[in-house]
């Protein structure tokens, strides 16, 4: 029969679920009847983590003689062929958490607030049967005048109650305990509440901190009770006690006050191991079934719960006495969940009763139900009879004393079922259900729908289930034990939906689900539109998962990478040799994998973008990636490299690089790598080098390096735009910079020496540069404490008709108002410049004031300013607004981080009204919207946001990497 069906044990005993007596309050509890008591409390445990936790607790009370013996030789028989050494597994999982909870650790400081305590974790790592325990525990020394209550209240059965008191609501169902109640109540702080299931409540949006109650004889919707104990407005001195799935805890911290949440974790990974061991005769054959769980990271962790690791057990035994390799069902989570059916499953009139069983577990997804009443039966037009084979085979439980309350072994079971409901042809059925009855099932859109899997946690497993069942051996598999037809439609359904809810930058759930699957053509064809894909590789699954897809996306063109520390292991630090051992064995499992994700680089004609950053590689790992890039015909044409260790891996890529003649644009940055010059050297010097476009950030050279450099910048001819960026140059390297530029072979257009400890020093040479060089057009000197003096050099090299520079980048150079003066008289001298930058320099009313000037002559061809954060007050805007008025070049004004003011800005109104104003864009931090300027000049963009454009234009454009564009 069933191990899990239980008929009570206490029918004909005298009660109380919740651990209060239901005798006169001056009588004392006898421990026979808190025995019994507690014989409720373990009995209803269902959670098939924890179902011998009696087991563990009668044992306290075996001084109790015959009657405790036969009671519990009567609860343990019904598990002892379905639990291996459950007691003990009860012990670890419970006892681990129990000096964790205030109200149980004497030793704990008591807080100056009463008790909340959330437990969360996934399903079935036994969060109610540990709050079951509690309660018993927190009941089971009260005597007459002291005793201490617990009532437990069920969030699923909750659902269903209408309006009611919140004495009528914990009495429900037990009306000899409701003139007990008020005085229970009167003592609340020995009062314990178990909020059990609180991610099954389903109430409307708000219902829970909307007309809050403080009095609980009050006539009130459940959900009002609800919220108002959850934010202490009833019984604030009661303690509370939540149990949830990880999917509510957002809105858990929200309503609960000053909560102590708990993380229930299941087996550790040593505790896995045990149960394994326990369950296989032979040890081999256990560790055998243990390391191939272990090789699939989901399923793995999925055997926190002990359920699953029965579920496991059960199936590799199965598998090992067929002479079969466990590790072929292991490889998927679909593939053990399906071997786990079919072996359990009828064999008789299969097809029959797979169906009802299917539609019952994806109701439950779909509805966040775990338990089915005969209501809920009778509404699919499901009958009991159809679920007794699978009630037979372990994959249903019946739940309490109920004749027809029925529960999935585990909620992953339940999901698999539920996506196997998608794959079986109705066969003449009506569509909406099960005999002419509704369902509340969504379609395959919407279960693949980021929206819906972000409201319904689990149905993203239900997903992963449905592209496993479409590898053509589950299927056929499926066919044959249970005798029904799986849709061959459902490929073309997933292929429709299966990349709608990602966009083009989140694929880690798609890659997921493509792997369980199994299927190659599927992935071929989900991915042959995917031109832009970013891979943030956070542990060995995400590895294997990419590894299995990528070498299949034929049409990629951008590819984003970002390796997490802990995939590779660092092969730089010395190890012990306990570290060795796992070093060598990481890369026996990882380097394989890491070898067939970087094959796209050997399969795809087609990528023209690559970019590694943040990430912990390895000596191996670099070596393979560069070896890839090397021998294949790549048509990589950008390629950013990142913030990457080991030390070494600026110079394999370069060496791995230097031949490509499709490389136009290359970014190298981070670390303060002292190696990465001169590889980068030979890349230049390469004949084959095409590159247009090279930033090289936060390097630490030596003068040696820095003239190696400057050479290859006189030889190389495709080179036009140069970012160093965080460089600090010695005198000398700064020094010979500035000849090259000189040179007349420097085909440099652009140049970004942004934050490089520039000071005016340096200036005088630049400057002598700029006049002799006919080529750069844009320069960007940002975040350098050039000052007054330096921009004064600069502008005396920016005077001659020979400099053709046209953008100037001086963001956050220590300028005043003297150094605008330099710059204004520029400005009127007929020069080429027609972009400056003076974002965050304090050059105040004075300044801008000289600026202004400039602005109304006619030879000033600047076209955009940018002004962000200069100290800029209402006194300067009629200046400004005198010069917009005669300007006819300027575009683009940014005045953000200013306080202009309101009369400043209606100043700025009267010159923006005139259609004969030449401004498109202005940015500004308003006091008041200029809408009826934009009546008057609709093509006027107005630009509210407060935006630091000097840093986000201009360096990002200019000085940046999109300075070639």
């Amino acid at each position: 029969g069933n191990p899990l069906q239980y008929s009570g044990l206490e029918n004909s005993m005298d009660y109380s679920p919740w651990g209060h007596k239901e005798l006169d309050t001056t009588e004392q509890l006898s421990k026979k009847k808190m025995l019994l008591r507690f014989i409720h409390v373990v009995t209803c445990v269902t959670e098939p983590s924890l179902l011998l936790l009696g087991n563990i607790l009668l044992s306290r009370y075996k001084t109790f003689g015959l009657l405790i013996h036969q009671g519990r030789e009567k609860f343990c028989q019904r598990w002892k062929n379905f639990w291996p050494r459950l007691s003990e597994d009860v012990c670890i999982v419970t006892q681990r958490y129990e000096t964790l909870i205030p109200f149980c650790n004497p030793k704990m400081l008591a807080g100056p607030f009463p008790h909340t305590v959330v437990l969360h974790g996934p399903a079935g790592v036994g969060k109610t049967t540990l709050a079951k325990k509690l309660m018993l525990d927190w009941t089971q020394d009260n005597l007459a005048e002291t005793s201490n209550s617990a009532f437990y209240l069920s969030c699923k059965g909750l659902n269903h109650r209408g309006t009611c008191t919140f004495a009528e609501l914990i009495s429900a169902n037990r009306p000899r305990v409701q003139d007990d109640i008020p005085a229970v109540l009167a003592r609340a702080q020995k009062v314990l509440f178990i909020l059990d299931g609180f991610d099954e409540l389903k109430v409307p949006s708000g219902a829970l901190i909307h007309d809050l109650c403080g009095d609980w004889k009050k006539q009130k919707p459940v959900p009002v009770l609800l919220g108002s104990l959850l934010k202490r407005k009833l019984l604030p001195k009661a303690t509370l006690l939540i149990t949830t799935r990880p999917g509510a805890l957002r809105e858990l911290r929200l309503l609960t006050e000053q909560p102590l949440f708990l993380e229930i974790e299941g087996f550790s990974e040593e505790e896995r191991k045990a149960y394994f061991l326990s369950h296989f005769e032979e040890e081999g054959q256990a560790l055998r079934a243990f390391h191939s769980m272990r090789s699939n990271a989901a399923l793995f962790q999925l055997g926190s719960a002990p359920s699953v690791c029965w579920v496991v057990c059960s199936c590799l035994r199965q598998q090992m006495q067929r002479g079969e390799d466990p590790a072929a069902a292991c490889r998927t989570c679909t593939a053990l969940f399906l071997r786990f059916l079919c072996g359990r499953g009828p064999r008789r009139g299969a097809q029959a009763a797979l169906r009802p069983l299917c539609l019952l577990a994806a109701e439950g997804v779909w509805t966040r139900s775990s338990e089915f009443d005969a209501e809920d039966l009778g509404r699919l037009g499901v009958r009991p009879a159809a679920l007794r084979p699978f009630l037979d085979g372990s994959v249903l439980q019946k739940r309490g004393d109920a004749e027809a309350c029925y529960a999935f072994i585990h909620l992953s079971v339940q999901q698999f079922l539920a996506a196997a409901f998608y794959v079986l042809e109705p066969e003449g059925q009506e569509e909406e259900g099960l005999g002419g009855r509704p369902w509340h099932v969504g379609d395959v859109r919407k279960l693949l729908s980021r929206e819906e899997r972000l409201e319904n946690p689990s149905l993203t497993l239900v997903g992963r289930f449905l592209f496993g069942l479409c590898n053509q051996r589950s299927a056929m598999e499926l066919e044959a034990t249970f005798g029904c037809l799986v849709s061959t439609e459902i490929k073309r359904e997933l292929l429709k939906y299966a990349l709608m809810p990602h966009g083009k930058k989140s694929f880690s759930e798609v890659l997921c689900c493509l792997y369980e699957s199994q299927e190659e053509q599927l992935v071929k064809d989900a991915m042959a539109h995917i031109k832009e894909m970013s891979l943030h590789l956070k542990n060995k699954t995400d590895v294997v998962h990419s590894s299995f897809c990528l070498k299949h996306c034929e049409n990629l063109q951008k590819l984003s990478l970002q390796v997490e520390e802990g995939i590779f292991l660092d092969n730089d630090t010395v190890l012990e040799s306990g570290t060795q051992v796992e070093r060598s064995q990481n890369d026996q499992h990882m380097l394989p994998l890491w070898m067939d994700l970087c094959s796209v680089f050997d399969s795809n004609r087609n990528l023209l973008f690559l970019d590694i950053s943040q990430s912990f590689l390895s000596t191996s790992s670099v070596r393979i990636l560069c070896e890839k890039i090397a021998s294949a015909a790549s048509s990589l044409q950008k390629v950013v490299l990142k913030n990457i260790s080991p030390a070494d891996t600026y110079r394999n890529f370069c060496l791995a690089f230097g031949g490509h003649k499709t490389l136009t644009h290359l970014t190298l940055e981070g670390n303060d790598q002292n190696d990465m010059l001169p590889p980068l050297c030979e890349v230049l010097r390469n004949p084959n080098c095409n590159l247009q476009y090279l930033r090289l950030v936060s390097c630490s050279a030596t003068t040696q390096q820095w003239a190696d450099l400057s050479c290859c910048l006189r030889t190389n001819q495709s080179l036009t735009c140069l970012n160093l960026t965080a460089n600090e140059f010695l005198d000398e390297g700064a020094k010979l910079l500035y000849v090259t530029l000189r040179h007349p072979t420097c085909s440099l257009q652009r140049l970004s020496l942004e934050n490089c400890h520039l000071t005016e020093a340096y200036c005088k040479d630049l400057s002598s540069a700029l006049i002799v060089n006919q080529r750069l057009t844009h320069l960007c000197l940002a975040k350098n404490a050039l000052g007054d003096r330096g921009v004064k050099l600069l502008c005396e090299g920016l005077t001659y008709p020979e400099c053709q520079l046209q953008t100037l980048v001086l963001w956050c150079c220590n300028i005043t108002s003297d150094g605008c003066i330099h710059l204004s008289t520029l400005l009127q001298q007929n020069s080429s410049l027609t972009h400056l930058d003076l974002g965050l320099n304090h050059i105040g009313i004075i300044g801008l004031k000289f600026l202004c000037e400039a602005l109304k002559k006619p030879l000033c061809k600047l076209r955009c300013l940018w002004l962000w954060g200069c100290a800029i007050t209402p006194f300067c805007c009629a200046e400004l607004s005198s010069a917009l008025r005669s300007n006819q070049n300027l575009i683009t004004l940014d005045l953000g981080q200013n306080t202009l003011g309101s009369s400043g800005v209606n100043m700025l109104c009267d010159a923006l009204k005139l259609q004969s104003c030449p401004l498109q864009t202005l940015r500004y931090d308003p006091p008041t919207p200029l809408k009826k300027v934009s009546r008057r000049r609709p093509k006027l963009n107005l630009e509210t946001k407060r935006l630091n454009l000097g840093f986000v234009y201009l360096r990002g454009t200019y000085g940046g990497q999109r300075l070639s564009h």
